[in-house]
């Protein structure tokens, strides 16, 4: 819980009782491998922390192609602010690429502390700005770069991930094809 505690210290300046209002509710959960924290399609109803694991955001393409968006290592929220916040239906769905642990807190309780604390809702904003801020930038970064530059700044962003994904995911997330990645991985070994 203390890595909690310092990372919403990060997004807001709660006090130690507001702290402790949100340590109430939080409640623990496990994800296994390939399980959905949420599906494309419905309407998100909580904000997860990930303690352990990684889970990917992914969604289909027109020609049913599944395409990974992003990576939610440990220490980050998993968080769909939109569907969330606005109660409509998810475009992406967040998948467990490994067993996961993590601290929720679901809608009710979301609601119960946006009437309680009165910064809530501010720090979730500051939550969904941070992440959308991250993701337009490696996806500008992305565009310009070859595709062994892309593989490169990966490892950067993500130390150690690389090897706790499969191949497959990891490709789809770099815009390439296996036998790309694998090439590109041979050559700089």
């Amino acid at each position: 819980m203390n890595e909690l505690t310092k990372i919403l210290l990060e997004y807001s300046s709660f006090n130690h009782q507001e702290i402790e209002l949100i340590s109430d509710r939080i409640r623990h959960r496990e994800l296994s491998r390939g399980d959905y924290l949420l599906k494309s399609g419905r309407i998100a109803r909580e904000l997860a922390f990930v303690t352990s694991g990684i889970i990917r955001v992914a969604l289909q393409s027109e020609t049913g192609d599944d395409i990974t968006r992003a990576f939610i290592p440990e220490y980050h929220f998993a968080l769909n602010f939109n569907s969330l916040n606005n109660q409509v239906a998810s475009g992406v769905s967040f998948i467990a690429v490994t067993d996961c642990r993590l601290l929720v807190i679901v809608e009710q309780d979301l609601t119960e502390l946006g009437n309680t604390i009165p910064h809530w809702q501010r720090f979730l904003s500051n939550i969904a700005v941070k992440v959308l801020s991250n993701k337009m930038n490696l996806l500008n970064d992305m565009m310009l770069q070859d595709a062994e530059t892309r593989y490169l700044e990966f490892l950067k962003i993500y130390p150690g991930l690389a090897n706790r994904i499969p191949l497959s995911t990891l490709a789809s997330y770099l815009g390439i094809n296996q036998s790309t990645l694998s090439r590109i991985r041979r050559n700089i070994s």
